[in-house]
């Protein structure tokens, strides 16, 4: 008879005992050697399961190094496997990252590692969106806002625009204009082409400002804009921020732009008069990173032509920085960028 397939319920029983008996040590050495073994063996499954539930008990027993090096170590048996992103695989990652704590580098290196593989092991350049909108909601419950914004914008979903709303309101209330925070979600969700999560973003983020500082609309009814082309009728809410006011109009713009076959040369003057109307009031949109970033989004948008001295694409670069790369994807002039096809866009739920 052909031997039993493996299990590990036999490395489990001589792992998990000893750190119920403060034998931490001893437990990470053993679950090592028996994960290296059945993964040299090719039973990755079983390897996975071993170092999965010892590095979770190691974590419930504060043994933060030996459980976030199992952590990694599990990531590499992954990358064994070629195992892919879905429910099972992530849930393993995000039970670890919970248990870490975020005192000290633990967190962070599993964070890190997890992230890289979910990009390499997705359809998504900057990693699994169900990733990210984790973290985002980890770092929010902290009142970490930079960490939570940039995972958000990453996750690019339905659910990450709404939660980035309240992320970037809850910054806001730290007394700074609400038209800066509220430009940190649209301009990087419109240069990711993005243009659904940017319109769920400003809304909720527009809807508790509202409620919060109803002073802050200039009058109380919406103002309709025209329909145009394949555009159905629209509507903007006019306040008193005027960067608020330019950003409701540039999402609407990049819209119809969007929606446009083949996109012409009215819609290009549309965007230049936008921007140059709202830049000559100074103010934030007037501001050169801002300016580099609307010349960006023209260029993905209305075909206009890059400025000489063209930026990266800021989002890129935030992300290949997070990811650990260099900005920009290297010394090398980046391609012209173009709107993605719908099988490349990121789907939203």
């Amino acid at each position: 008879m052909p031997p039993p397939p493996p299990s590990s319920s036999k490395a489990l029983a001589a792992i998990l005992p000893l750190i119920a008996s403060g034998q931490a040590y001893e437990a990470h050495q053993k679950a090592r050697t028996f994960a290296s073994r059945y993964s040299k063996s090719g039973a990755y499954d079983v390897a996975i399961d071993v170092l999965a539930q010892s590095a979770t008990e190691l974590f419930k027993a504060g043994q933060l190094g030996s459980g976030t090096d199992l952590g990694c170590f599990l990531l590499e048996v992954y990358e064994l496997k070629g195992a892919e992103v879905n429910d099972e695989s992530r849930a393993r990652l995000t039970q670890l990252i919970s248990l870490a704590g975020s005192e000290g580098q633990w967190r962070k290196t599993l964070m890190d590692r997890s992230m890289s593989w979910s990009a390499k092991h997705s359809p998504y350049r900057t990693g699994d969106p169900t990733l990210h909108a984790f973290l985002g909601d980890l770092f929010f419950k902290e009142s970490d806002y930079p960490a939570a914004e940039i995972h958000f914008l990453a996750a690019g979903t339905r659910d990450a625009a709404k939660a980035l709303a309240n992320v970037l309101f809850a910054w806001s209330r730290n007394g700074a204009d609400p038209g800066t925070y509220a430009s940190k979600g649209v301009i990087p969700y419109l240069l990711a082409g993005n243009i659904l999560a940017a319109r769920i973003f400003l809304a909720s983020f527009l809807t508790l400002l509202v409620a919060a500082r109803p002073d802050i609309l200039a009058r109380q009814n919406a103002i309709p804009l025209p329909a145009s082309g394949e555009s159905a009728a629209d509507e903007v809410y006019l306040t008193t921020d005027l960067t608020l006011n330019f950003l409701q109009l540039a999402i609407r713009t990049c819209q119809r732009a969007k929606n446009a076959q083949p996109q012409g040369k009215q819609a290009q003057e549309m965007w230049v008069r936008l921007c140059g109307s709202y830049q000559s009031r100074r103010g934030l949109v007037a501001q050169g990173v801002y300016r580099e970033a609307l010349s960006e989004i023209g260029t993905l948008f209305f075909d206009l032509p890059a400025p000489r001295a063209a930026a990266g694409n800021p989002l890129q670069d935030m992300m290949a920085s997070f990811l650990g790369g260099p900005p920009g994807g290297g010394s090398q002039a980046p391609p012209k960028r173009t709107l993605p096809i719908p099988a490349q866009a990121i789907t939203l739920d």
